[in-house]
């Protein structure tokens, strides 16, 4: 099995178990469907109530050094000679 897949699923079942318990939803309205009759008047959609879990973020200046690269193609190689 590639790495690549096993990673994925990995990171798949991780980001599934964050969201279970990170998210606690629960409902505190019921729903009420519409009174038809001649008249109508209007429904009521349910309520609902979410506690999500705190997650802090931040900045940070940090300094990378990046390296350079030269690189030439064959043409180039021929030209200078090497």
């Amino acid at each position: 099995m590639k790495p690549s897949i096993i990673i994925a699923t990995v990171a798949g079942i991780v980001l599934l178990v964050f969201g279970i318990y990170m998210i606690d939803i629960d409902q505190t309205q019921e729903t009420r469907i519409p009174d038809v009759d001649v008249s109508v008047e209007g429904g009521q959609l349910p309520e609902f109530k979410a506690d999500v879990g705190d997650i802090e973020t931040g900045t940070e200046e940090v300094t990378v050094t990046v390296p350079t690269i030269d690189i030439q193609s064959p043409e180039e190689e021929a030209r200078d000679g090497g």
